[in-house]
C-alpha cells in the first residue's frame, strides 16, 4: 500500500467545515490503496470544537503531533477573549464598530495581514520542515498532501519538496489572495507582494494542484500553474440523520455556520419585513433560525428590518445536530461572500445541504459554481445579491407550498458529491501525482 504524508491544521477536535474534507478523505483512503500519515499541531486553537468528530477517526490511521507557537493566546490576551470562549471564524465580530473591543481587533487584524505572512501558522513552517525531513528520512512516503488554508501549510510542502523530491500535491480549500476577506487584511503594499510572490511559487511548483471549483482553477492556471484538477467538497453518508426527519411546524428558514459580514443580505431581510406587512399568516408561521458564528452587521439589518421577534440564533452544534436541524428545516440559506472571488465559492455544507430534500435558497451569482450544481440537481433556486423581488418571489413560492404541504425537492445526481466517490476520484491523482516522469523536476 502507498502511503501519503498529509500536512493538516483543522482536524479533531477541532469543528466546523474545514475538518470535514480531509477527515472522510483520510478515512476512504485505504480502499483505494493509499495508507494516510497525518501531521496535525498539537495544541491548535480552533474557532470551533467538536469532540465527537474523535469517533470518526479510523482507528488505524498513523497520526503524528507537533506542539506549534499558537499567536492566538497573544490575540486572545489582547482583545480580552477568555479562554473558554470560541475565536472569531470567517471574519466575523460582535461587537459594533468603535467599540474598544472591536478597535482592538482592527488592530490586529493589521497586525495579523503585514506581519504573519501568509497567516498566523507561519511560526509552524520551519520546525515542521526540520521534524519532517528526519521523520521522511526513516518513514517511505510515496507522497505529501498539503490542504490550506492556513497557506502556511502548502510552504511546509513546498520546502519539503525542494529537499525530498517526494511528489507534492496542494489541495486550496479557499482561494489565497482572492479569499472573500483579503482585502480586509488592511495590507501595505509591500505585504501585498509578499502574499502574491508566495502564492506563485506554491502554485508554479507543486506537481499537481487540487481545487473545489472551476473558477478557482481558471484563477489558478491564469496565475501560472501546470496540472489544476476539482474535486469539490461533499457529504458523507455516515452523518446522515439515522431517523426520518420531522420538518419544522414553523416556515424555518435556516442558514448553518458562520454568517460573516460580507454574507449579510438586505434585499433578504427586506423581502421578509415586506412580505410579513402584507401577509398575516406569514407572521405567526415565521422562523429564522442562525446556527453558527454571526456577525454583529447581521444581527443589527435584522433588528433595522424588526424581524428580531423571528429570530432563533444558536451560536454553536456539534456536527451531528447541525445536520438534524438541516433535515428538519423548510428552507436552507445558502448565501455566498459577497467577494471579488464569489463565483467560485463552494462552501462544504451546500454539498450537506443538498442531501436534505429541503428546497436551498442560495442568493448570491446566478451564474457561479453553486448555482450551477443548484440547477444541475434541481434543489432549489438562485438571487443575485440584490436582486429584492427575486429573493421575495422565492420565499413566497416557498411559503405556499409550505403552506401546501409540499415543501420539498426530489435532488438528482446528488451521489456524484458522496465523499466516497470523491475519495475515488482523489485516489486516482494521487496516483498520476507519484507517475515521476509525468512531471519535470528540478
Amino acid at each position: 500500500m502507498k502511503k501519503a504524508l498529509i500536512i493538516l491544521f483543522y482536524w479533531p477536535p477541532g469543528g466546523g467545515s474545514s475538518v470535514q474534507r480531509w477527515l472522510h478523505f483520510s478515512n476512504y483512503l485505504p480502499e483505494h490503496g493509499w495508507e494516510p500519515i497525518v501531521y496535525i499541531p498539537a495544541n491548535a486553537q480552533y474557532p470551533e470544537t467538536d469532540n465527537s468528530l474523535e469517533n470518526r477517526i479510523r482507528s488505524t490511521t498513523k497520526i503524528i503531533r507537533k506542539k506549534i507557537f499558537e499567536p492566538y493566546n497573544l490575540y486572545r490576551k489582547f482583545t480580552g477573549i477568555s479562554q473558554g470562549n470560541n475565536l472569531p471564524s470567517g471574519m466575523t465580530l460582535k461587537e459594533k464598530p468603535g467599540s474598544i473591543a472591536r478597535i482592538r481587533n482592527d488592530i490586529s487584524l493589521w497586525i495579523r495581514g503585514n506581519f504573519f505572512i501568509p497567516d498566523a501558522r507561519m511560526f509552524w513552517i520551519k520546525p515542521s520542515v526540520t521534524f519532517l525531513k528526519r521523520f521522511l528520512h526513516t518513514e517511505k512516503v510515496d507522497l505529501i498532501i498539503t490542504t490550506g488554508p492556513p497557506h502556511s501549510l502548502h510552504l511546509i510542502g513546498y520546502h519539503l519538496n525542494k529537499n525530498t523530491k517526494i511528489p507534492w500535491i496542494a489541495d486550496f480549500r479557499d482561494p489565497w489572495t482572492k479569499i472573500d476577506f483579503y482585502s480586509e487584511l488592511k495590507l501595505t503594499r509591500l505585504a501585498d507582494r509578499y502574499h502574491h510572490h508566495l502564492e506563485r511559487k506554491v502554485l508554479q511548483n507543486a506537481n499537481l494542484i487540487i481545487t473545489v471549483g472551476e473558477d478557482m482553477k481558471k484563477e489558478f492556471i491564469a496565475k501560472g500553474a501546470n496540472n489544476v484538477e476539482v474535486i469539490t467538497n461533499g457529504y458523507d453518508e455516515e452523518d446522515l440523520p439515522k431517523e426520518k426527519a420531522i420538518p419544522d411546524n414553523k416556515f424555518s428558514l435556516l442558514h448553518i455556520g458562520t454568517f460573516s459580514r460580507t454574507r449579510n443580505s438586505e434585499a433578504l431581510w427586506r423581502a421578509i419585513q415586506e412580505i410579513l406587512s402584507e401577509n398575516p399568516d406569514f407572521q405567526s408561521d415565521l422562523e429564522i433560525k442562525l446556527i453558527g458564528n454571526v456577525d454583529y452587521s447581521v444581527i443589527q439589518s435584522i433588528e433595522e428590518n424588526n424581524l428580531k421577534p423571528y429570530l432563533h440564533h444558536i451560536h454553536y452544534l456539534p456536527h451531528q445536530e447541525a445536520m438534524k436541524a438541516a433535515h428538519s428545516a423548510q428552507v436552507l440559506l445558502l448565501m455566498i461572500n459577497r467577494s471579488e472571488n464569489a463565483k467560485g465559492i463552494l462552501t462544504g455544507k451546500f454539498f450537506e445541504y443538498l442531501t436534505t430534500g429541503r428546497p436551498i435558497l442560495l442568493i448570491g451569482p446566478t451564474d457561479g459554481d453553486a448555482a450551477k450544481i443548484l440547477k444541475e440537481t434541481e434543489t432549489g433556486k438562485e438571487a443575485a445579491f440584490e436582486d429584492m423581488a427575486s429573493i421575495k418571489q422565492i420565499i413566497i413560492e416557498f411559503y405556499q407550498r409550505y403552506r401546501h404541504n409540499n415543501l420539498f425537492v426530489n435532488g438528482r445526481g446528488i451521489e456524484n458529491y458522496s465523499r466516497k466517490t470523491l475519495t475515488e476520484k482523489l485516489a486516482g491523482l494521487m496516483d498520476y501525482a507519484t507517475m515521476k516522469d509525468q512531471f519535470k523536476q528540478e
